[in-house]
């Protein structure tokens, strides 16, 4: 995966690849104190393009200060070093994984005294669920693993140590033969994917949860809201309780807000992934069907979210 990646950015400074090391005295590395972004540069015809970088930069900074990360470089800093990072290491298209988090001093719970170390990834990820998956969809199952609650830990932030809950959940749909996991919170409603917001397609409208429901607040689920609006698409946040959101075989999920996917600047519609199969009800296996005809006419066109685009 790593193959083509030579540099990385590291507390103001480019160090070889080999060179980004981080001591295993890392409080970091002991309690998953620190939080990351997940950011997709694209090859386009006026060159590298990274989507929303100023949108995930917020999110970024605001998922540090809930853990009382102070971060010690501006904004403008870290999108100079993101860009960067592309140019050095000669991407046209690629992730970007920008983290920060508690270094080495002491491993007691209060780490106010412990370094803040900021770094940058990027490598070249097209797909995390195969180029197949964009086309033919996933398969999913319901997670024996809860979505632990906003009032456990902060479920807007985007931190290290809560992706454990993912990775649980993750491992359990793959070991079971599936594709992806959906997580329910405690009340048993359906809450988002291992790694993916959630969208429900049904008589004709547009359904998701909101920040209410315990939820990631991704970037690309707020382009997709967007865009839906903006094609007068009805888009209602709504608690997706899992008796009446399922029932009957005409429910169609849409996923997204998932990082491993590939997107073309102008067209939403590509990333989403279509659920064909959930645990062993089946649901209509379509593609987008009038959603995918909606979002296909932006293409070419300058959609919400190109105006967000840092090009290269």
């Amino acid at each position: 995966m790593f193959d083509q990646s030579q540099f990385v950015w590291m507390d103001g400074g480019i160090v070889a690849w080999k060179d980004a090391t981080v001591h295993v005295s890392a409080h970091g590395l002991h309690y998953g104190t620190g939080v990351f972004e997940g950011i997709r540069c694209y090859d386009t015809p006026l060159g590298p393009a990274v989507f929303r970088l100023d949108a995930h930069l917020e999110r970024f900074f605001a998922s540090g200060s809930v853990y009382g990360l102070r971060m010690p470089f501006t904004a403008a800093e870290l999108t100079d070093a993101v860009c960067e990072m592309i140019r050095r290491n000669g991407f046209r298209s690629c992730y970007i994984r920008p983290i920060y988090y508690y270094g080495s001093s002491n491993l007691g719970l209060f780490p106010d005294k412990c370094p803040i170390h900021v770094s940058i990834l990027a490598w070249p990820w097209a797909s995390y669920h195969g180029t197949a998956a964009l086309d033919d969809g996933v398969s999913v199952t319901m997670s024996s693993w809860t979505k632990f609650h906003s009032r456990m830990m902060p479920t807007t932030a985007k931190a290290c140590g809560q992706y454990l809950n993912s990775i649980l959940a993750a491992r359990e749909a793959v070991g079971d033969g599936y594709d992806e996991a959906l997580l329910l919170d405690q009340s048993g409603n359906l809450c988002e994917g291992a790694g993916e917001n959630i969208f429900l397609v049904k008589d004709g409208k547009l359904i998701t949860n909101g920040d209410q429901h315990s939820i990631l607040m991704g970037i690309t689920r707020s382009s997709m809201i967007t865009i839906a609006r903006d094609l007068g698409l009805t888009v209602g946040p709504h608690r997706l309780n899992m008796k009446r959101g399922l029932a009957g075989r005409d429910v169609r999920f849409r996923i997204v807000e998932c990082f491993f996917t590939r997107l073309r600047l102008v067209s939403i519609a590509l990333l989403i992934l279509v659920v064909v199969r959930v645990s062993e009800a089946q649901t209509t296996h379509a593609t987008l069907g009038t959603l995918k005809v909606a979002f296909d006419t932006q293409q070419g066109q300058k959609g919400p979210q190109a105006a967000n685009v840092r090009k290269e």
